[in-house]
Protein backbone atom coordinates (compact mmCIF):
# COMPACT_ATOMS: atom_id res chain seq x y z
CA UNK A 1 0.00 0.00 0.00
CA UNK A 2 2.93 2.72 0.88
CA UNK A 3 4.52 1.95 -2.28
CA UNK A 4 1.58 2.90 -4.43
CA UNK A 5 1.16 5.86 -2.59
CA UNK A 6 4.66 6.72 -2.88
CA UNK A 7 4.22 5.71 -6.73
CA UNK A 8 1.35 7.63 -7.29
CA UNK A 9 3.00 11.14 -5.39
CA UNK A 10 6.29 10.86 -7.63
CA UNK A 11 3.72 10.80 -10.61
CA UNK A 12 1.52 13.75 -9.36
CA UNK A 13 2.07 16.49 -11.45
CA UNK A 14 2.73 20.07 -10.70
CA UNK A 15 -0.33 22.39 -10.71
CA UNK A 16 0.65 24.44 -13.09
CA UNK A 17 1.06 22.21 -15.75
CA UNK A 18 -1.66 20.68 -18.71
CA UNK A 19 -3.44 17.46 -17.61
CA UNK A 20 -1.43 15.41 -19.74
CA UNK A 21 1.67 16.55 -18.61
CA UNK A 22 3.82 14.77 -15.84
CA UNK A 23 6.95 16.17 -14.38
CA UNK A 24 9.85 15.44 -16.24
CA UNK A 25 12.20 12.82 -14.67
CA UNK A 26 16.14 13.39 -13.54
CA UNK A 27 17.19 12.41 -17.05
CA UNK A 28 14.55 15.22 -18.65
CA UNK A 29 16.05 17.82 -16.19
CA UNK A 30 19.40 16.92 -16.59
CA UNK A 31 19.13 17.40 -20.29
CA UNK A 32 17.14 20.51 -19.84
CA UNK A 33 19.61 21.94 -17.63
CA UNK A 34 22.20 21.25 -20.14
CA UNK A 35 20.59 22.59 -23.13
CA UNK A 36 19.94 26.10 -21.39
CA UNK A 37 23.02 26.32 -20.08
CA UNK A 38 24.95 25.91 -23.44
CA UNK A 39 22.49 27.96 -25.22
CA UNK A 40 23.26 30.31 -22.40
CA UNK A 41 26.95 30.18 -23.00
CA UNK A 42 26.80 30.57 -26.61
CA UNK A 43 25.25 33.75 -26.19
CA UNK A 44 27.44 35.10 -23.46
CA UNK A 45 30.76 34.13 -24.17
CA UNK A 46 31.32 36.39 -27.88
CA UNK A 47 29.80 39.08 -25.63
CA UNK A 48 32.43 38.25 -23.27
CA UNK A 49 35.39 38.15 -25.47
CA UNK A 50 34.18 41.12 -27.45
CA UNK A 51 34.17 43.30 -24.32
CA UNK A 52 36.95 42.10 -22.91
CA UNK A 53 38.96 42.42 -26.16
CA UNK A 54 38.00 46.09 -26.17
CA UNK A 55 39.38 47.00 -22.73
CA UNK A 56 42.41 45.60 -23.48
CA UNK A 57 46.01 47.12 -24.05
CA UNK A 58 48.09 46.18 -27.79
CA UNK A 59 50.39 43.88 -25.30
CA UNK A 60 47.46 42.28 -24.21
CA UNK A 61 45.99 41.39 -27.82
CA UNK A 62 49.09 40.82 -29.44
CA UNK A 63 50.30 38.28 -26.29
CA UNK A 64 46.44 36.34 -27.22
CA UNK A 65 47.74 36.30 -30.58
CA UNK A 66 43.90 38.32 -31.34
CA UNK A 67 40.39 38.06 -29.61
CA UNK A 68 41.08 38.32 -25.49
CA UNK A 69 39.18 35.84 -23.52
CA UNK A 70 40.70 36.48 -20.34
CA UNK A 71 41.05 40.35 -19.23
CA UNK A 72 44.87 41.59 -18.02
CA UNK A 73 44.56 44.71 -16.95
CA UNK A 74 42.00 47.57 -17.94
CA UNK A 75 42.74 50.24 -20.83
CA UNK A 76 40.14 52.97 -22.20
CA UNK A 77 42.18 54.11 -24.52
CA UNK A 78 39.55 52.62 -27.49
CA UNK A 79 36.43 54.31 -25.85
CA UNK A 80 38.31 57.80 -26.01
CA UNK A 81 39.22 57.47 -29.42
CA UNK A 82 35.40 56.80 -29.92
CA UNK A 83 33.86 59.58 -28.21
CA UNK A 84 36.77 61.74 -29.03
CA UNK A 85 34.52 63.94 -31.27
CA UNK A 86 35.65 61.84 -34.69
CA UNK A 87 33.48 60.20 -36.99
CA UNK A 88 32.37 57.61 -34.54
CA UNK A 89 31.07 60.50 -32.11
CA UNK A 90 29.20 62.47 -34.79
CA UNK A 91 27.54 58.53 -36.04
CA UNK A 92 26.14 57.63 -32.85
CA UNK A 93 24.91 61.10 -32.49
CA UNK A 94 23.00 60.27 -36.13
CA UNK A 95 21.75 57.29 -34.39
CA UNK A 96 20.50 58.78 -31.18
CA UNK A 97 18.57 61.08 -33.22
CA UNK A 98 17.17 59.37 -35.76
CA UNK A 99 16.01 56.48 -33.34
CA UNK A 100 14.01 59.12 -30.94
CA UNK A 101 12.87 60.71 -33.89
CA UNK A 102 11.74 57.76 -35.96
CA UNK A 103 10.60 55.75 -32.88
CA UNK A 104 8.27 58.90 -31.80
CA UNK A 105 6.76 59.31 -35.11
CA UNK A 106 6.18 55.76 -35.78
CA UNK A 107 4.50 55.14 -32.55
CA UNK A 108 2.41 58.22 -33.23
CA UNK A 109 1.37 57.26 -36.85
CA UNK A 110 0.78 53.44 -35.75
CA UNK A 111 -1.50 54.27 -32.54
CA UNK A 112 -3.65 56.63 -34.53
CA UNK A 113 -3.73 54.20 -37.70
CA UNK A 114 -4.50 51.15 -35.58
CA UNK A 115 -7.21 52.94 -33.08
CA UNK A 116 -9.21 54.26 -36.32
CA UNK A 117 -9.11 50.69 -37.80
CA UNK A 118 -10.43 49.44 -35.06
CA UNK A 119 -13.18 50.95 -34.49
CA UNK A 120 -15.80 49.43 -36.82
CA UNK A 121 -17.64 52.00 -37.91
CA UNK A 122 -14.74 54.43 -38.78
CA UNK A 123 -14.30 55.72 -42.78
CA UNK A 124 -13.53 53.84 -45.07
CA UNK A 125 -12.41 50.37 -42.91
CA UNK A 126 -12.59 47.74 -44.22
CA UNK A 127 -10.84 49.27 -47.74
CA UNK A 128 -7.89 50.99 -45.39
CA UNK A 129 -7.51 47.61 -43.71
CA UNK A 130 -7.35 45.84 -47.19
CA UNK A 131 -4.79 48.01 -48.61
CA UNK A 132 -2.63 47.53 -45.26
CA UNK A 133 -2.52 43.91 -45.12
CA UNK A 134 -2.02 44.01 -48.83
CA UNK A 135 1.76 44.87 -48.11
CA UNK A 136 2.00 41.49 -46.72
CA UNK A 137 1.77 39.67 -50.06
CA UNK A 138 3.03 42.61 -52.17
CA UNK A 139 5.84 43.99 -52.16
CA UNK A 140 7.39 47.16 -54.48
CA UNK A 141 10.61 45.89 -54.81
CA UNK A 142 13.75 47.65 -54.41
CA UNK A 143 13.94 50.30 -57.07
CA UNK A 144 10.33 51.41 -57.26
CA UNK A 145 11.02 52.37 -53.31
CA UNK A 146 14.60 54.41 -54.22
CA UNK A 147 12.63 56.12 -57.24
CA UNK A 148 10.55 57.54 -54.62
CA UNK A 149 13.06 58.64 -52.26
CA UNK A 150 14.88 60.53 -54.59
CA UNK A 151 12.03 61.42 -55.96
CA UNK A 152 10.68 63.14 -52.90
CA UNK A 153 14.02 64.55 -52.46
CA UNK A 154 14.99 62.81 -49.37
CA UNK A 155 18.81 61.81 -51.10
CA UNK A 156 21.44 62.07 -48.55
CA UNK A 157 18.76 63.40 -45.77
CA UNK A 158 17.88 62.06 -42.51
CA UNK A 159 14.67 61.90 -43.06
CA UNK A 160 15.20 58.72 -45.83
CA UNK A 161 16.40 56.80 -42.78
CA UNK A 162 12.66 57.34 -41.27
CA UNK A 163 10.24 57.96 -43.68
CA UNK A 164 10.77 54.89 -45.73
CA UNK A 165 9.78 52.28 -42.76
CA UNK A 166 7.42 54.75 -40.42
CA UNK A 167 4.69 52.38 -39.88
CA UNK A 168 5.04 48.58 -40.40
CA UNK A 169 1.83 46.51 -40.99
CA UNK A 170 3.11 44.00 -38.19
CA UNK A 171 3.03 46.36 -35.55
CA UNK A 172 -0.05 48.13 -36.76
CA UNK A 173 -1.87 44.70 -36.90
CA UNK A 174 -0.61 43.75 -33.52
CA UNK A 175 -1.50 47.08 -31.76
CA UNK A 176 -5.16 47.47 -34.00
CA UNK A 177 -5.93 43.44 -32.55
CA UNK A 178 -5.06 44.81 -28.83
CA UNK A 179 -7.33 48.04 -28.98
CA UNK A 180 -10.22 45.62 -30.44
CA UNK A 181 -9.87 43.71 -27.08
CA UNK A 182 -10.72 46.60 -24.97
CA UNK A 183 -14.38 46.90 -23.80
CA UNK A 184 -16.45 48.76 -26.04
CA UNK A 185 -18.73 49.70 -23.16
CA UNK A 186 -16.32 51.55 -21.46
CA UNK A 187 -15.64 53.31 -24.64
CA UNK A 188 -19.26 53.99 -25.47
CA UNK A 189 -19.76 55.35 -21.47
CA UNK A 190 -16.93 57.70 -22.22
CA UNK A 191 -18.83 58.98 -25.73
CA UNK A 192 -22.05 59.61 -23.37
CA UNK A 193 -19.99 61.63 -20.81
CA UNK A 194 -19.06 64.02 -23.78
CA UNK A 195 -15.31 62.70 -24.29
CA UNK A 196 -14.49 62.98 -28.23
CA UNK A 197 -12.52 60.39 -30.00
CA UNK A 198 -9.01 61.77 -29.13
CA UNK A 199 -9.59 62.18 -25.94
CA UNK A 200 -10.71 58.65 -25.31
CA UNK A 201 -7.53 57.50 -27.50
CA UNK A 202 -5.60 59.29 -24.53
CA UNK A 203 -7.06 59.08 -21.50
CA UNK A 204 -8.57 56.10 -21.70
CA UNK A 205 -7.30 53.58 -24.53
CA UNK A 206 -3.17 54.60 -24.17
CA UNK A 207 -3.36 53.77 -20.76
CA UNK A 208 -4.70 50.43 -20.67
CA UNK A 209 -2.10 49.85 -24.12
CA UNK A 210 1.05 50.34 -22.61
CA UNK A 211 2.16 47.03 -22.60
CA UNK A 212 1.16 47.09 -26.04
CA UNK A 213 2.88 50.71 -26.86
CA UNK A 214 5.97 50.10 -25.12
CA UNK A 215 6.94 46.35 -27.10
CA UNK A 216 5.88 48.16 -30.59
CA UNK A 217 8.05 50.95 -29.43
CA UNK A 218 10.76 48.57 -28.58
CA UNK A 219 10.42 47.06 -31.86
CA UNK A 220 10.63 50.40 -33.92
CA UNK A 221 13.33 51.93 -31.79
CA UNK A 222 15.65 48.60 -32.68
CA UNK A 223 14.73 48.70 -36.17
CA UNK A 224 15.58 52.63 -36.13
CA UNK A 225 19.05 51.89 -34.29
CA UNK A 226 20.24 49.09 -36.26
CA UNK A 227 19.28 50.92 -39.61
CA UNK A 228 22.30 50.27 -42.02
CA UNK A 229 20.73 49.06 -45.29
CA UNK A 230 18.76 52.65 -45.87
CA UNK A 231 22.02 54.13 -44.87
CA UNK A 232 23.74 52.40 -47.63
CA UNK A 233 21.21 52.99 -50.41
CA UNK A 234 20.60 56.70 -49.69
CA UNK A 235 23.18 58.41 -47.79
CA UNK A 236 26.64 59.23 -49.54
CA UNK A 237 27.55 62.00 -47.25
CA UNK A 238 30.14 60.27 -44.34
CA UNK A 239 29.20 62.96 -42.04
CA UNK A 240 25.81 61.87 -42.07
CA UNK A 241 26.41 58.17 -40.94
CA UNK A 242 24.94 55.91 -38.39
CA UNK A 243 26.83 53.91 -36.16
CA UNK A 244 25.27 50.67 -38.25
CA UNK A 245 26.89 51.79 -41.49
CA UNK A 246 29.96 52.80 -39.45
CA UNK A 247 30.57 49.45 -38.50
CA UNK A 248 29.46 47.73 -41.61
CA UNK A 249 32.29 50.16 -43.38
CA UNK A 250 34.62 49.94 -40.93
CA UNK A 251 34.98 46.07 -39.67
CA UNK A 252 33.48 44.30 -43.39
CA UNK A 253 35.04 47.16 -45.33
CA UNK A 254 38.21 47.50 -43.20
CA UNK A 255 37.93 50.95 -43.32
CA UNK A 256 39.38 53.45 -40.21
CA UNK A 257 37.26 55.62 -38.79
CA UNK A 258 38.74 59.35 -38.77
CA UNK A 259 39.33 60.93 -35.23
CA UNK A 260 39.77 63.91 -33.53
CA UNK A 261 42.61 62.96 -31.58
CA UNK A 262 45.85 64.88 -30.70
CA UNK A 263 48.62 64.59 -33.64
CA UNK A 264 51.44 62.17 -31.79
CA UNK A 265 49.22 59.91 -29.36
CA UNK A 266 49.76 56.33 -29.16
CA UNK A 267 46.36 55.31 -30.99
CA UNK A 268 44.89 51.74 -29.56
CA UNK A 269 45.27 48.30 -31.33
CA UNK A 270 42.60 48.64 -34.07
CA UNK A 271 40.86 45.30 -32.92
CA UNK A 272 40.71 47.33 -29.66
CA UNK A 273 38.70 50.17 -31.52
CA UNK A 274 36.31 47.47 -33.45
CA UNK A 275 35.46 46.05 -30.48
CA UNK A 276 34.93 49.24 -28.65
CA UNK A 277 32.71 50.00 -31.72
CA UNK A 278 30.61 46.45 -31.48
CA UNK A 279 30.10 47.26 -27.70
CA UNK A 280 28.53 50.96 -28.16
CA UNK A 281 26.17 49.56 -31.11
CA UNK A 282 24.51 47.03 -28.95
CA UNK A 283 24.93 48.23 -25.72
CA UNK A 284 21.74 50.46 -26.26
CA UNK A 285 19.40 48.09 -27.17
CA UNK A 286 20.91 45.68 -24.33
CA UNK A 287 20.57 48.65 -21.69
CA UNK A 288 16.60 49.36 -22.92
CA UNK A 289 15.59 45.59 -23.21
CA UNK A 290 15.32 44.46 -19.74
CA UNK A 291 12.85 47.22 -18.77
CA UNK A 292 10.62 46.68 -21.84
CA UNK A 293 10.66 42.88 -21.35
CA UNK A 294 7.79 42.24 -18.76
CA UNK A 295 5.31 43.50 -21.48
CA UNK A 296 6.31 41.09 -24.10
CA UNK A 297 3.93 38.17 -22.66
CA UNK A 298 1.11 40.66 -22.51
CA UNK A 299 1.72 43.07 -25.31
CA UNK A 300 2.66 40.60 -28.06
CA UNK A 301 0.47 37.40 -27.07
CA UNK A 302 -2.65 39.42 -26.31
CA UNK A 303 -2.45 41.72 -29.36
CA UNK A 304 -1.61 38.72 -31.58
CA UNK A 305 -4.42 36.11 -30.39
CA UNK A 306 -7.33 38.81 -31.80
CA UNK A 307 -7.16 39.52 -35.55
Amino acid sequence: MTATTNLRASRRRHPERPAWEEDPGIAGRTAKGVVLTAVVLAVLVPLWVVLVTSLSSRETINAAGGLVVVPRGLDLSAYRIIFSGGQISKALLISTLVTVVGTVFSLVLTVLAAYGLSRPGSVLHRGLLFYFLLTFLIYPGLVPSYLVVTGLGLKDSLWSLILPGAVSVFNLVVVRAFFQNIPGELLDSARIDGAGEFRILFRIVLPLSRAVVAVVGLFYAVGYWNIWFNALLYIDDNEKFPIQRILQSYILAGQAPQTSGAVGVTLPPTLAIKMAVVVVTVAPIALVYPFVQRHFTRGVIVGAVKG
